[in-house]
């Protein structure tokens, strides 16, 4: 009760909406699932008014390989049904919402339990999670989180989860439960680097422009090598990315068309495979942006700068640009990184630094230096599309 009380009143402090994810290796002798312990942790919950969704277990097609024991997918389409209904005898719970079955990556056995999962228990979870890890977290070389082949994987993975999803429950919504650059825990000195900034940026870009709703990171804090803050609470370059992110990137999606693409790209796939860009309606809570402004967000991963001059209306337009590149001397495995050339730390009283844009005049051309990522911001741009 302690820890949870704890777990609670940090997500009520910093905004978040907590998920709690149950245990699902708690079984009876014929292999239900146990719910008696959870349908305590639900009165204890409801009793002190936390507003709390739920989800049950954690890569279930690994159970075997991890925890030496396994639940078929019938099985764990029963188990999330005995939970909707366990919410609803809790009052406070009722309406609660449900996530599931947060599987593995959709290689075969787990695409088999999505789709058994999807036909027991499809309209018993409110969004569908499951999980994406790039590559083995045994993986050594810096240059491995550069492939482009590597990150267009998350494009295909996507796909199969859609049509598995799609094909039972057709518009239901489907989330990253579970992402980061390696699994195993990550790379020490590569997953909380510079360089794992690029997966996890690409990551944000192509499952927006491909229709997934919520990308949940893991982690925050403290496990293995891909956690966004270090052990001081420092935040790590991808915490700096994220906050940026929110900040400026809405939910709604744009199409960007690049002259001289020389062939038709994948979804979420732009302008040749080293140089990424996405594009969205400015965040609507960021008051320093009239509604109707447009964010661009760019990765490049060529090894020299690259140019790209903005077209038609957006060309007459002022631009605020938020530059990334690493601090320091270790390059890509940097740990600090620097915005528009200042580094950025926290202040000495826990605060976050002014996150100042460098204004780019009307019809400058964006040029991005080697193995940086930027956002740009098209101000007072007016977009029909950005205005509802």
């Amino acid at each position: 009760a302690r820890s949870l009380d704890k777990l609670y009143n940090f997500a009520e402090c910093a905004g978040l909406q907590l998920i709690l994810g149950l245990n699902a290796l708690h079984r009876n002798p014929d292999n239900s699932w146990n719910s008696s312990s959870s349908l305590s942790l639900l009165k204890y919950s409801a009793g002190k008014k936390y507003n709390i969704s739920w989800e049950l277990g954690n890569e279930p097609n690994a159970y075997r390989g991890m925890a030496g024991r396994s639940v078929n997918s019938s099985q764990l389409g029963t188990d999330y049904s005995v939970l909707r209904t366990l919410l609803q005898s809790v009052r406070y719970y009722q309406r609660a919402q449900l996530y599931g079955p947060n599987a593995g990556r959709p290689r075969k056995n787990a695409i088999v339990l999505l789709d058994t999962f999807m036909k027991n228990a499809g309209s018993v979870v409110d969004a569908v999670t499951w999980q994406h890890y790039y590559m083995d977290g045994r993986v050594r070389k810096v240059e491995d989180f550069l492939k482009t082949r590597l990150l267009d994987t998350l494009s295909e993975q996507i796909n199969k989860v859609f049509k598995v999803v799609h094909s039972h429950a057709p518009g239901k919504k489907v989330w990253l439960g579970g992402v980061g650059p390696a699994w195993a825990a990550g790379t020490n000195n590569l997953s909380d680097t510079y360089a794992a900034g690029f997966l996890w940026l690409n990551t944000l870009g192509m499952a927006a422009a491909q229709g997934v709703d919520v990308v949940l990171r893991h982690s925050l804090f403290d496990y293995g090598y891909t956690h966004l803050v270090d052990q001081h609470f420092n935040p790590l370059p991808d915490y700096w990315l994220s906050l940026v992110f929110k900040r400026l990137v809405g939910p709604r999606v744009l199409a960007v068309r690049v002259a001289g693409l020389q062939r038709k790209p994948r979804p979420g796939r732009v302008i040749r495979d080293k140089l990424r860009i996405y594009a969205h309606c400015t965040s609507s809570s960021n008051h320093n942006y009239v509604k109707g402004s447009i964010t661009i967000y760019i990765i490049n991963l060529h090894r020299s700068r690259k140019k790209i001059k903005l077209a038609g209306t957006l060309r007459n337009k002022t631009v605020h640009q938020y530059l990334f590149q690493p601090y320091g001397a270790d390059g890509l495995h940097a740990k600090y990184i620097q915005l528009n050339g200042q580094k950025l730390v926290m202040l000495d009283d826990g605060a976050f630094p002014e996150l100042s844009p460098v204004a780019l005049r009307a019809g400058r051309t964006v040029v991005m230096p080697p193995m940086s990522i930027g956002f740009y911001v098209i101000k007072n741009i007016n977009a029909y599309a950005c205005r509802r």
